[in-house]
């Protein structure tokens, strides 16, 4: 197998990633162009040792980095997509409940959610994971432990009752 069909076949693996790091279709796909055109310039760089995909996703969050801190210096916002909010499945209350799911995920810190992304989403090992991210092992369970247990605290203060105020 070619090097060019091993990185068609990482295709979907790198869509999915991206769009749960960029939450907008069309800046994940930007994202996972820029990663294909750099793994063709530097194809040399790999080495067949390792997984192509963990090598692949090394690239594509280092240039999500990028992006975010050049967007953040030039005052930038990114608008997500208004068609994502038009899809509703047959089952109502799984939507909601998935877009509630997807609202407290985007609330957490930028490391936490990104280490919880990809967990996610792609299921590494935790050793693959950490090289992706460029952390320690140690880093990233700690990151997803946080990352769990604040969205246990996020999903519990949304279902608690409000307590009714006396004003006088």
């Amino acid at each position: 197998m070619t090097f060019d069909q091993r990185l068609a076949a990482e295709l979907p693996h790198l869509r999915r990633y991206a769009r749960g790091l960029c939450g907008d279709p069309s800046a994940a796909d930007d994202l996972v162009q820029d990663c294909l055109e750099r793994a063709m310039r530097k194809g040399h760089l790999w080495r067949p040792v390792g997984r192509l995909r963990s090598w692949l996703f090394k690239l594509l969050y280092r240039l999500y980095l990028n992006s975010r801190q050049t967007a953040t210096a030039r005052r930038e916002t990114t608008h997500p997509d208004p068609a994502r909010d038009q899809y509703v499945w047959q089952d109502g209350e799984m939507d909601v409940r998935c877009r509630q799911v997807l609202a407290l995920v985007d609330r957490l810190p930028a490391p936490q959610r990104d280490a919880l992304l990809l967990m996610a989403l792609e299921q590494p090992s935790y050793r693959e994971a950490a090289a992706i991210l460029g952390i320690r092992v140690g880093t990233l369970r700690s990151r997803l432990a946080r990352a769990r247990e604040a969205l246990r605290d996020m999903q519990e203060q949304r279902e608690a009752p409000r307590a009714l105020r006396r004003v006088k």
